[in-house]
């Protein structure tokens, strides 16, 4: 394979696929991945391809050890940008991993391509094994009064990410007192069980309303580059940093409270949100540990 880096300018979308279309390539993908031939995509003459915020060449990377592909499967659409999204499992050896998937597509062709793999072994992050469920809220048709504009949607998930970082209880989003979030499998609300976040027996809201995550010092890099309309679905992608100097702090109801962070520390994340009458209903994320402040290949 010879694909390669190329402009922004080639990658222009020709004209507004249909969702089947985009899904009919985002299947061909898959099959293409699961049986480790790249060259059974149907690549565009030029395209832009990472994975865990690398560029690479098409046919490098999961492409070279993926042995199989689990059951889950979470997709998206965005018919408007051409791009189709997707959660899922990938299976290397004997190690299950979180995976997302982006594809931007133009003339039935993959123009774009950006991934995340969370592999346990070297993501940094010692997460419980993960257990991807499907969730019927996030493959919900909406009816069109309980739909937002493209904008609002986009402003809806980044007062999320406005809320995450240097979190002091003030909320910039709205967020249904409903609402779970799954990370790298787990999850990571209402799940009183996980020892790993002493917080996670609470909802999303109320975590936030506590001001847990004081350590998130940076969400930089945001980008939105898929708005699924009809279902309420946005796509992000950007970087969590922590620059570790905080090490002890109060909750909001004066609960004394450690930073799990004590080094410079960055996340590169592919997170999805669920909006539904203007209020964020559903969160999954996959991320995976980067050298701090880690640019993105994607901003240029």
């Amino acid at each position: 394979m010879t694909k390669c880096w190329a402009a922004d300018t080639a990658n222009a979308n020709p004209e507004r696929p249909t969702r089947e279309a985009l899904y009919a390539v985002l299947d061909r993908y898959l099959s293409a991945l699961k049986s480790a031939a790249p060259w059974q995509v149907p690549w565009a003459p030029v395209v832009r391809n990472t994975e865990n915020n690398v560029a690479l060449q098409v046919d490098d990377g999961l492409w070279n050890t993926i042995t199989g592909l689990g059951r889950y499967d979470l997709r998206c659409a965005d018919t408007m940008t051409g791009q189709v999204g997707f959660f899922g499992m990938v299976e290397e050896s004997d190690a299950l991993s979180p995976f997302t998937l982006r594809l931007k597509v133009a003339g039935g062709q993959v123009v774009e391509a950006e991934s995340v793999v969370v592999r346990a072994a070297d993501s940094g992050i010692k997460f419980p094994d993960p257990v991807l469920e499907h969730k019927p809220i996030l493959n919900e048709i909406l009816p069109p009064e309980r739909r937002r504009p493209r904008a609002r949607m986009i402003s809806i998930a980044d007062g999320y990410f406005d809320t995450l970082q240097l979190n002091d209880g003030t909320l910039f989003t709205e967020i249904a007192p409903t609402c779970n979030r799954v990370e790298n499998g787990v999850q990571t609300t209402n799940n009183p069980g996980l020892g790993l976040i002493p917080t996670a027996g609470l909802p999303c809201i109320e975590q936030f309303k506590l001001g847990v995550y004081r350590y998130d010092d940076r969400l930089r890099g945001r980008r939105f580059p898929l708005v699924d309309e009809e279902r309420g679905l946005v796509l992000a992608a950007g970087f969590i940093d922590h620059c570790g100097k905080l090490r002890e702090y109060l909750l909001t109801d004066g609960t004394p409270a450690r930073s799990p962070v004590k080094r410079p520390h960055s996340f590169y994340l592919l997170e999805l949100f669920k909006i539904a009458d203007g209020r964020i209903e559903q969160i999954e994320a996959n991320f995976i540990t980067v050298p701090y402040h880690m640019p993105s290949p994607w901003d240029r």
